[in-house]
């Protein structure tokens, strides 16, 4: 039985707006190439922003700022994460590989590994994509290294939200088991 004597933490950080975005920021970049929904959008924003990652990418079709669909998802995280809308998916990426960051994509390949079993580099950018068509062929062409979350389900795959939480925790508890 759990002890019944214990504080739920508050939501928000006990730091000011401004000494909190003076924190350093993780070496992480993802790239949401082609997002349909503009909710998963917003899931991701908040997630990015308990990962304190470094930017996100709003690709093509991708819901950017101000949607409000977005704003009300992100429950004011988007405040907290620097992001840029880059018109193409492919804009984004030469803009990673010319800073030598390397591209994983999160997709579910006939090459992909599960995404537990690789190191991860420092920095690193995780793209993911279109809820329905996946990450673009020309992007995952263009990608280091395909990443897929194991599957047991008659699915194949999860929601793109939840795939992007699971990969980007995976590469934190990396760089702190490294530090």
């Amino acid at each position: 039985m759990m002890e019944t004597n214990f504080q739920v933490k508050t939501n928000d950080s006990p730091l000011s707006p401004e000494e909190f975005r003076k924190l350093p920021r993780h070496p992480v970049y993802a790239i949401l190439d082609n997002l349909r929904s503009a909710f998963n959008v917003g899931s991701i924003v908040r997630t990015a922003d308990c990962a304190r990652i470094e930017k996100i990418f709003f690709c093509g079709i991708t819901a950017h700022p101000p949607n409000p669909k977005i704003i009300k998802t992100a429950l004011g995280a988007l405040d907290y994460v620097p992001w840029e809308h880059c018109p193409t998916t492919a804009e984004a990426v030469e803009k990673m590989k010319r800073r030598k960051i390397k591209l994983i994509s999160l997709e579910v390949t006939d090459v992909s590994k599960p995404f537990h079993q690789i190191a991860y580099p420092s920095p690193v950018c995780l793209v993911v994509g279109n809820e329905a068509l996946g990450v673009s062929r020309e992007v995952l062409e263009m990608s280091d290294e395909i990443v897929e979350i194991p599957m047991w389900g008659f699915k194949n795959s999860v929601n793109v939200a939840v795939a992007f939480g699971a990969v980007v925790f995976e590469v934190l508890r990396q760089y702190r088991e490294k530090s």
